[in-house]
């Protein structure tokens, strides 16, 4: 099993991002996902986006993160 998290793409730099992880800037590779482009969010696995996401989906998946982070306090 393998855990992804969506992240905001920030900036492009040739086959690298930043990218934004709940306020966390971050720099990732785009390797696997050329396609991507600056305000697209993508599924964040060890260091490398995995795929694309659209804004529903991801907005989803990270709703559930927070409602997760919320439970635990």
């Amino acid at each position: 099993m393998c855990l992804a998290v969506p992240v905001k793409i920030t900036k492009i730099e040739g086959k690298e991002a930043d990218v934004d992880i709940g306020g966390i800037s971050q720099h990732i590779s785009l390797w696997l996902t050329p396609e991507a482009k600056v305000g697209d969010y993508v599924l964040l696995h060890t260091g490398y986006a995995i795929s694309v996401l659209d804004q529903a989906e991801a907005a989803e998946t990270l709703k559930l993160f927070e409602d997760i982070a919320k439970a635990d306090k």
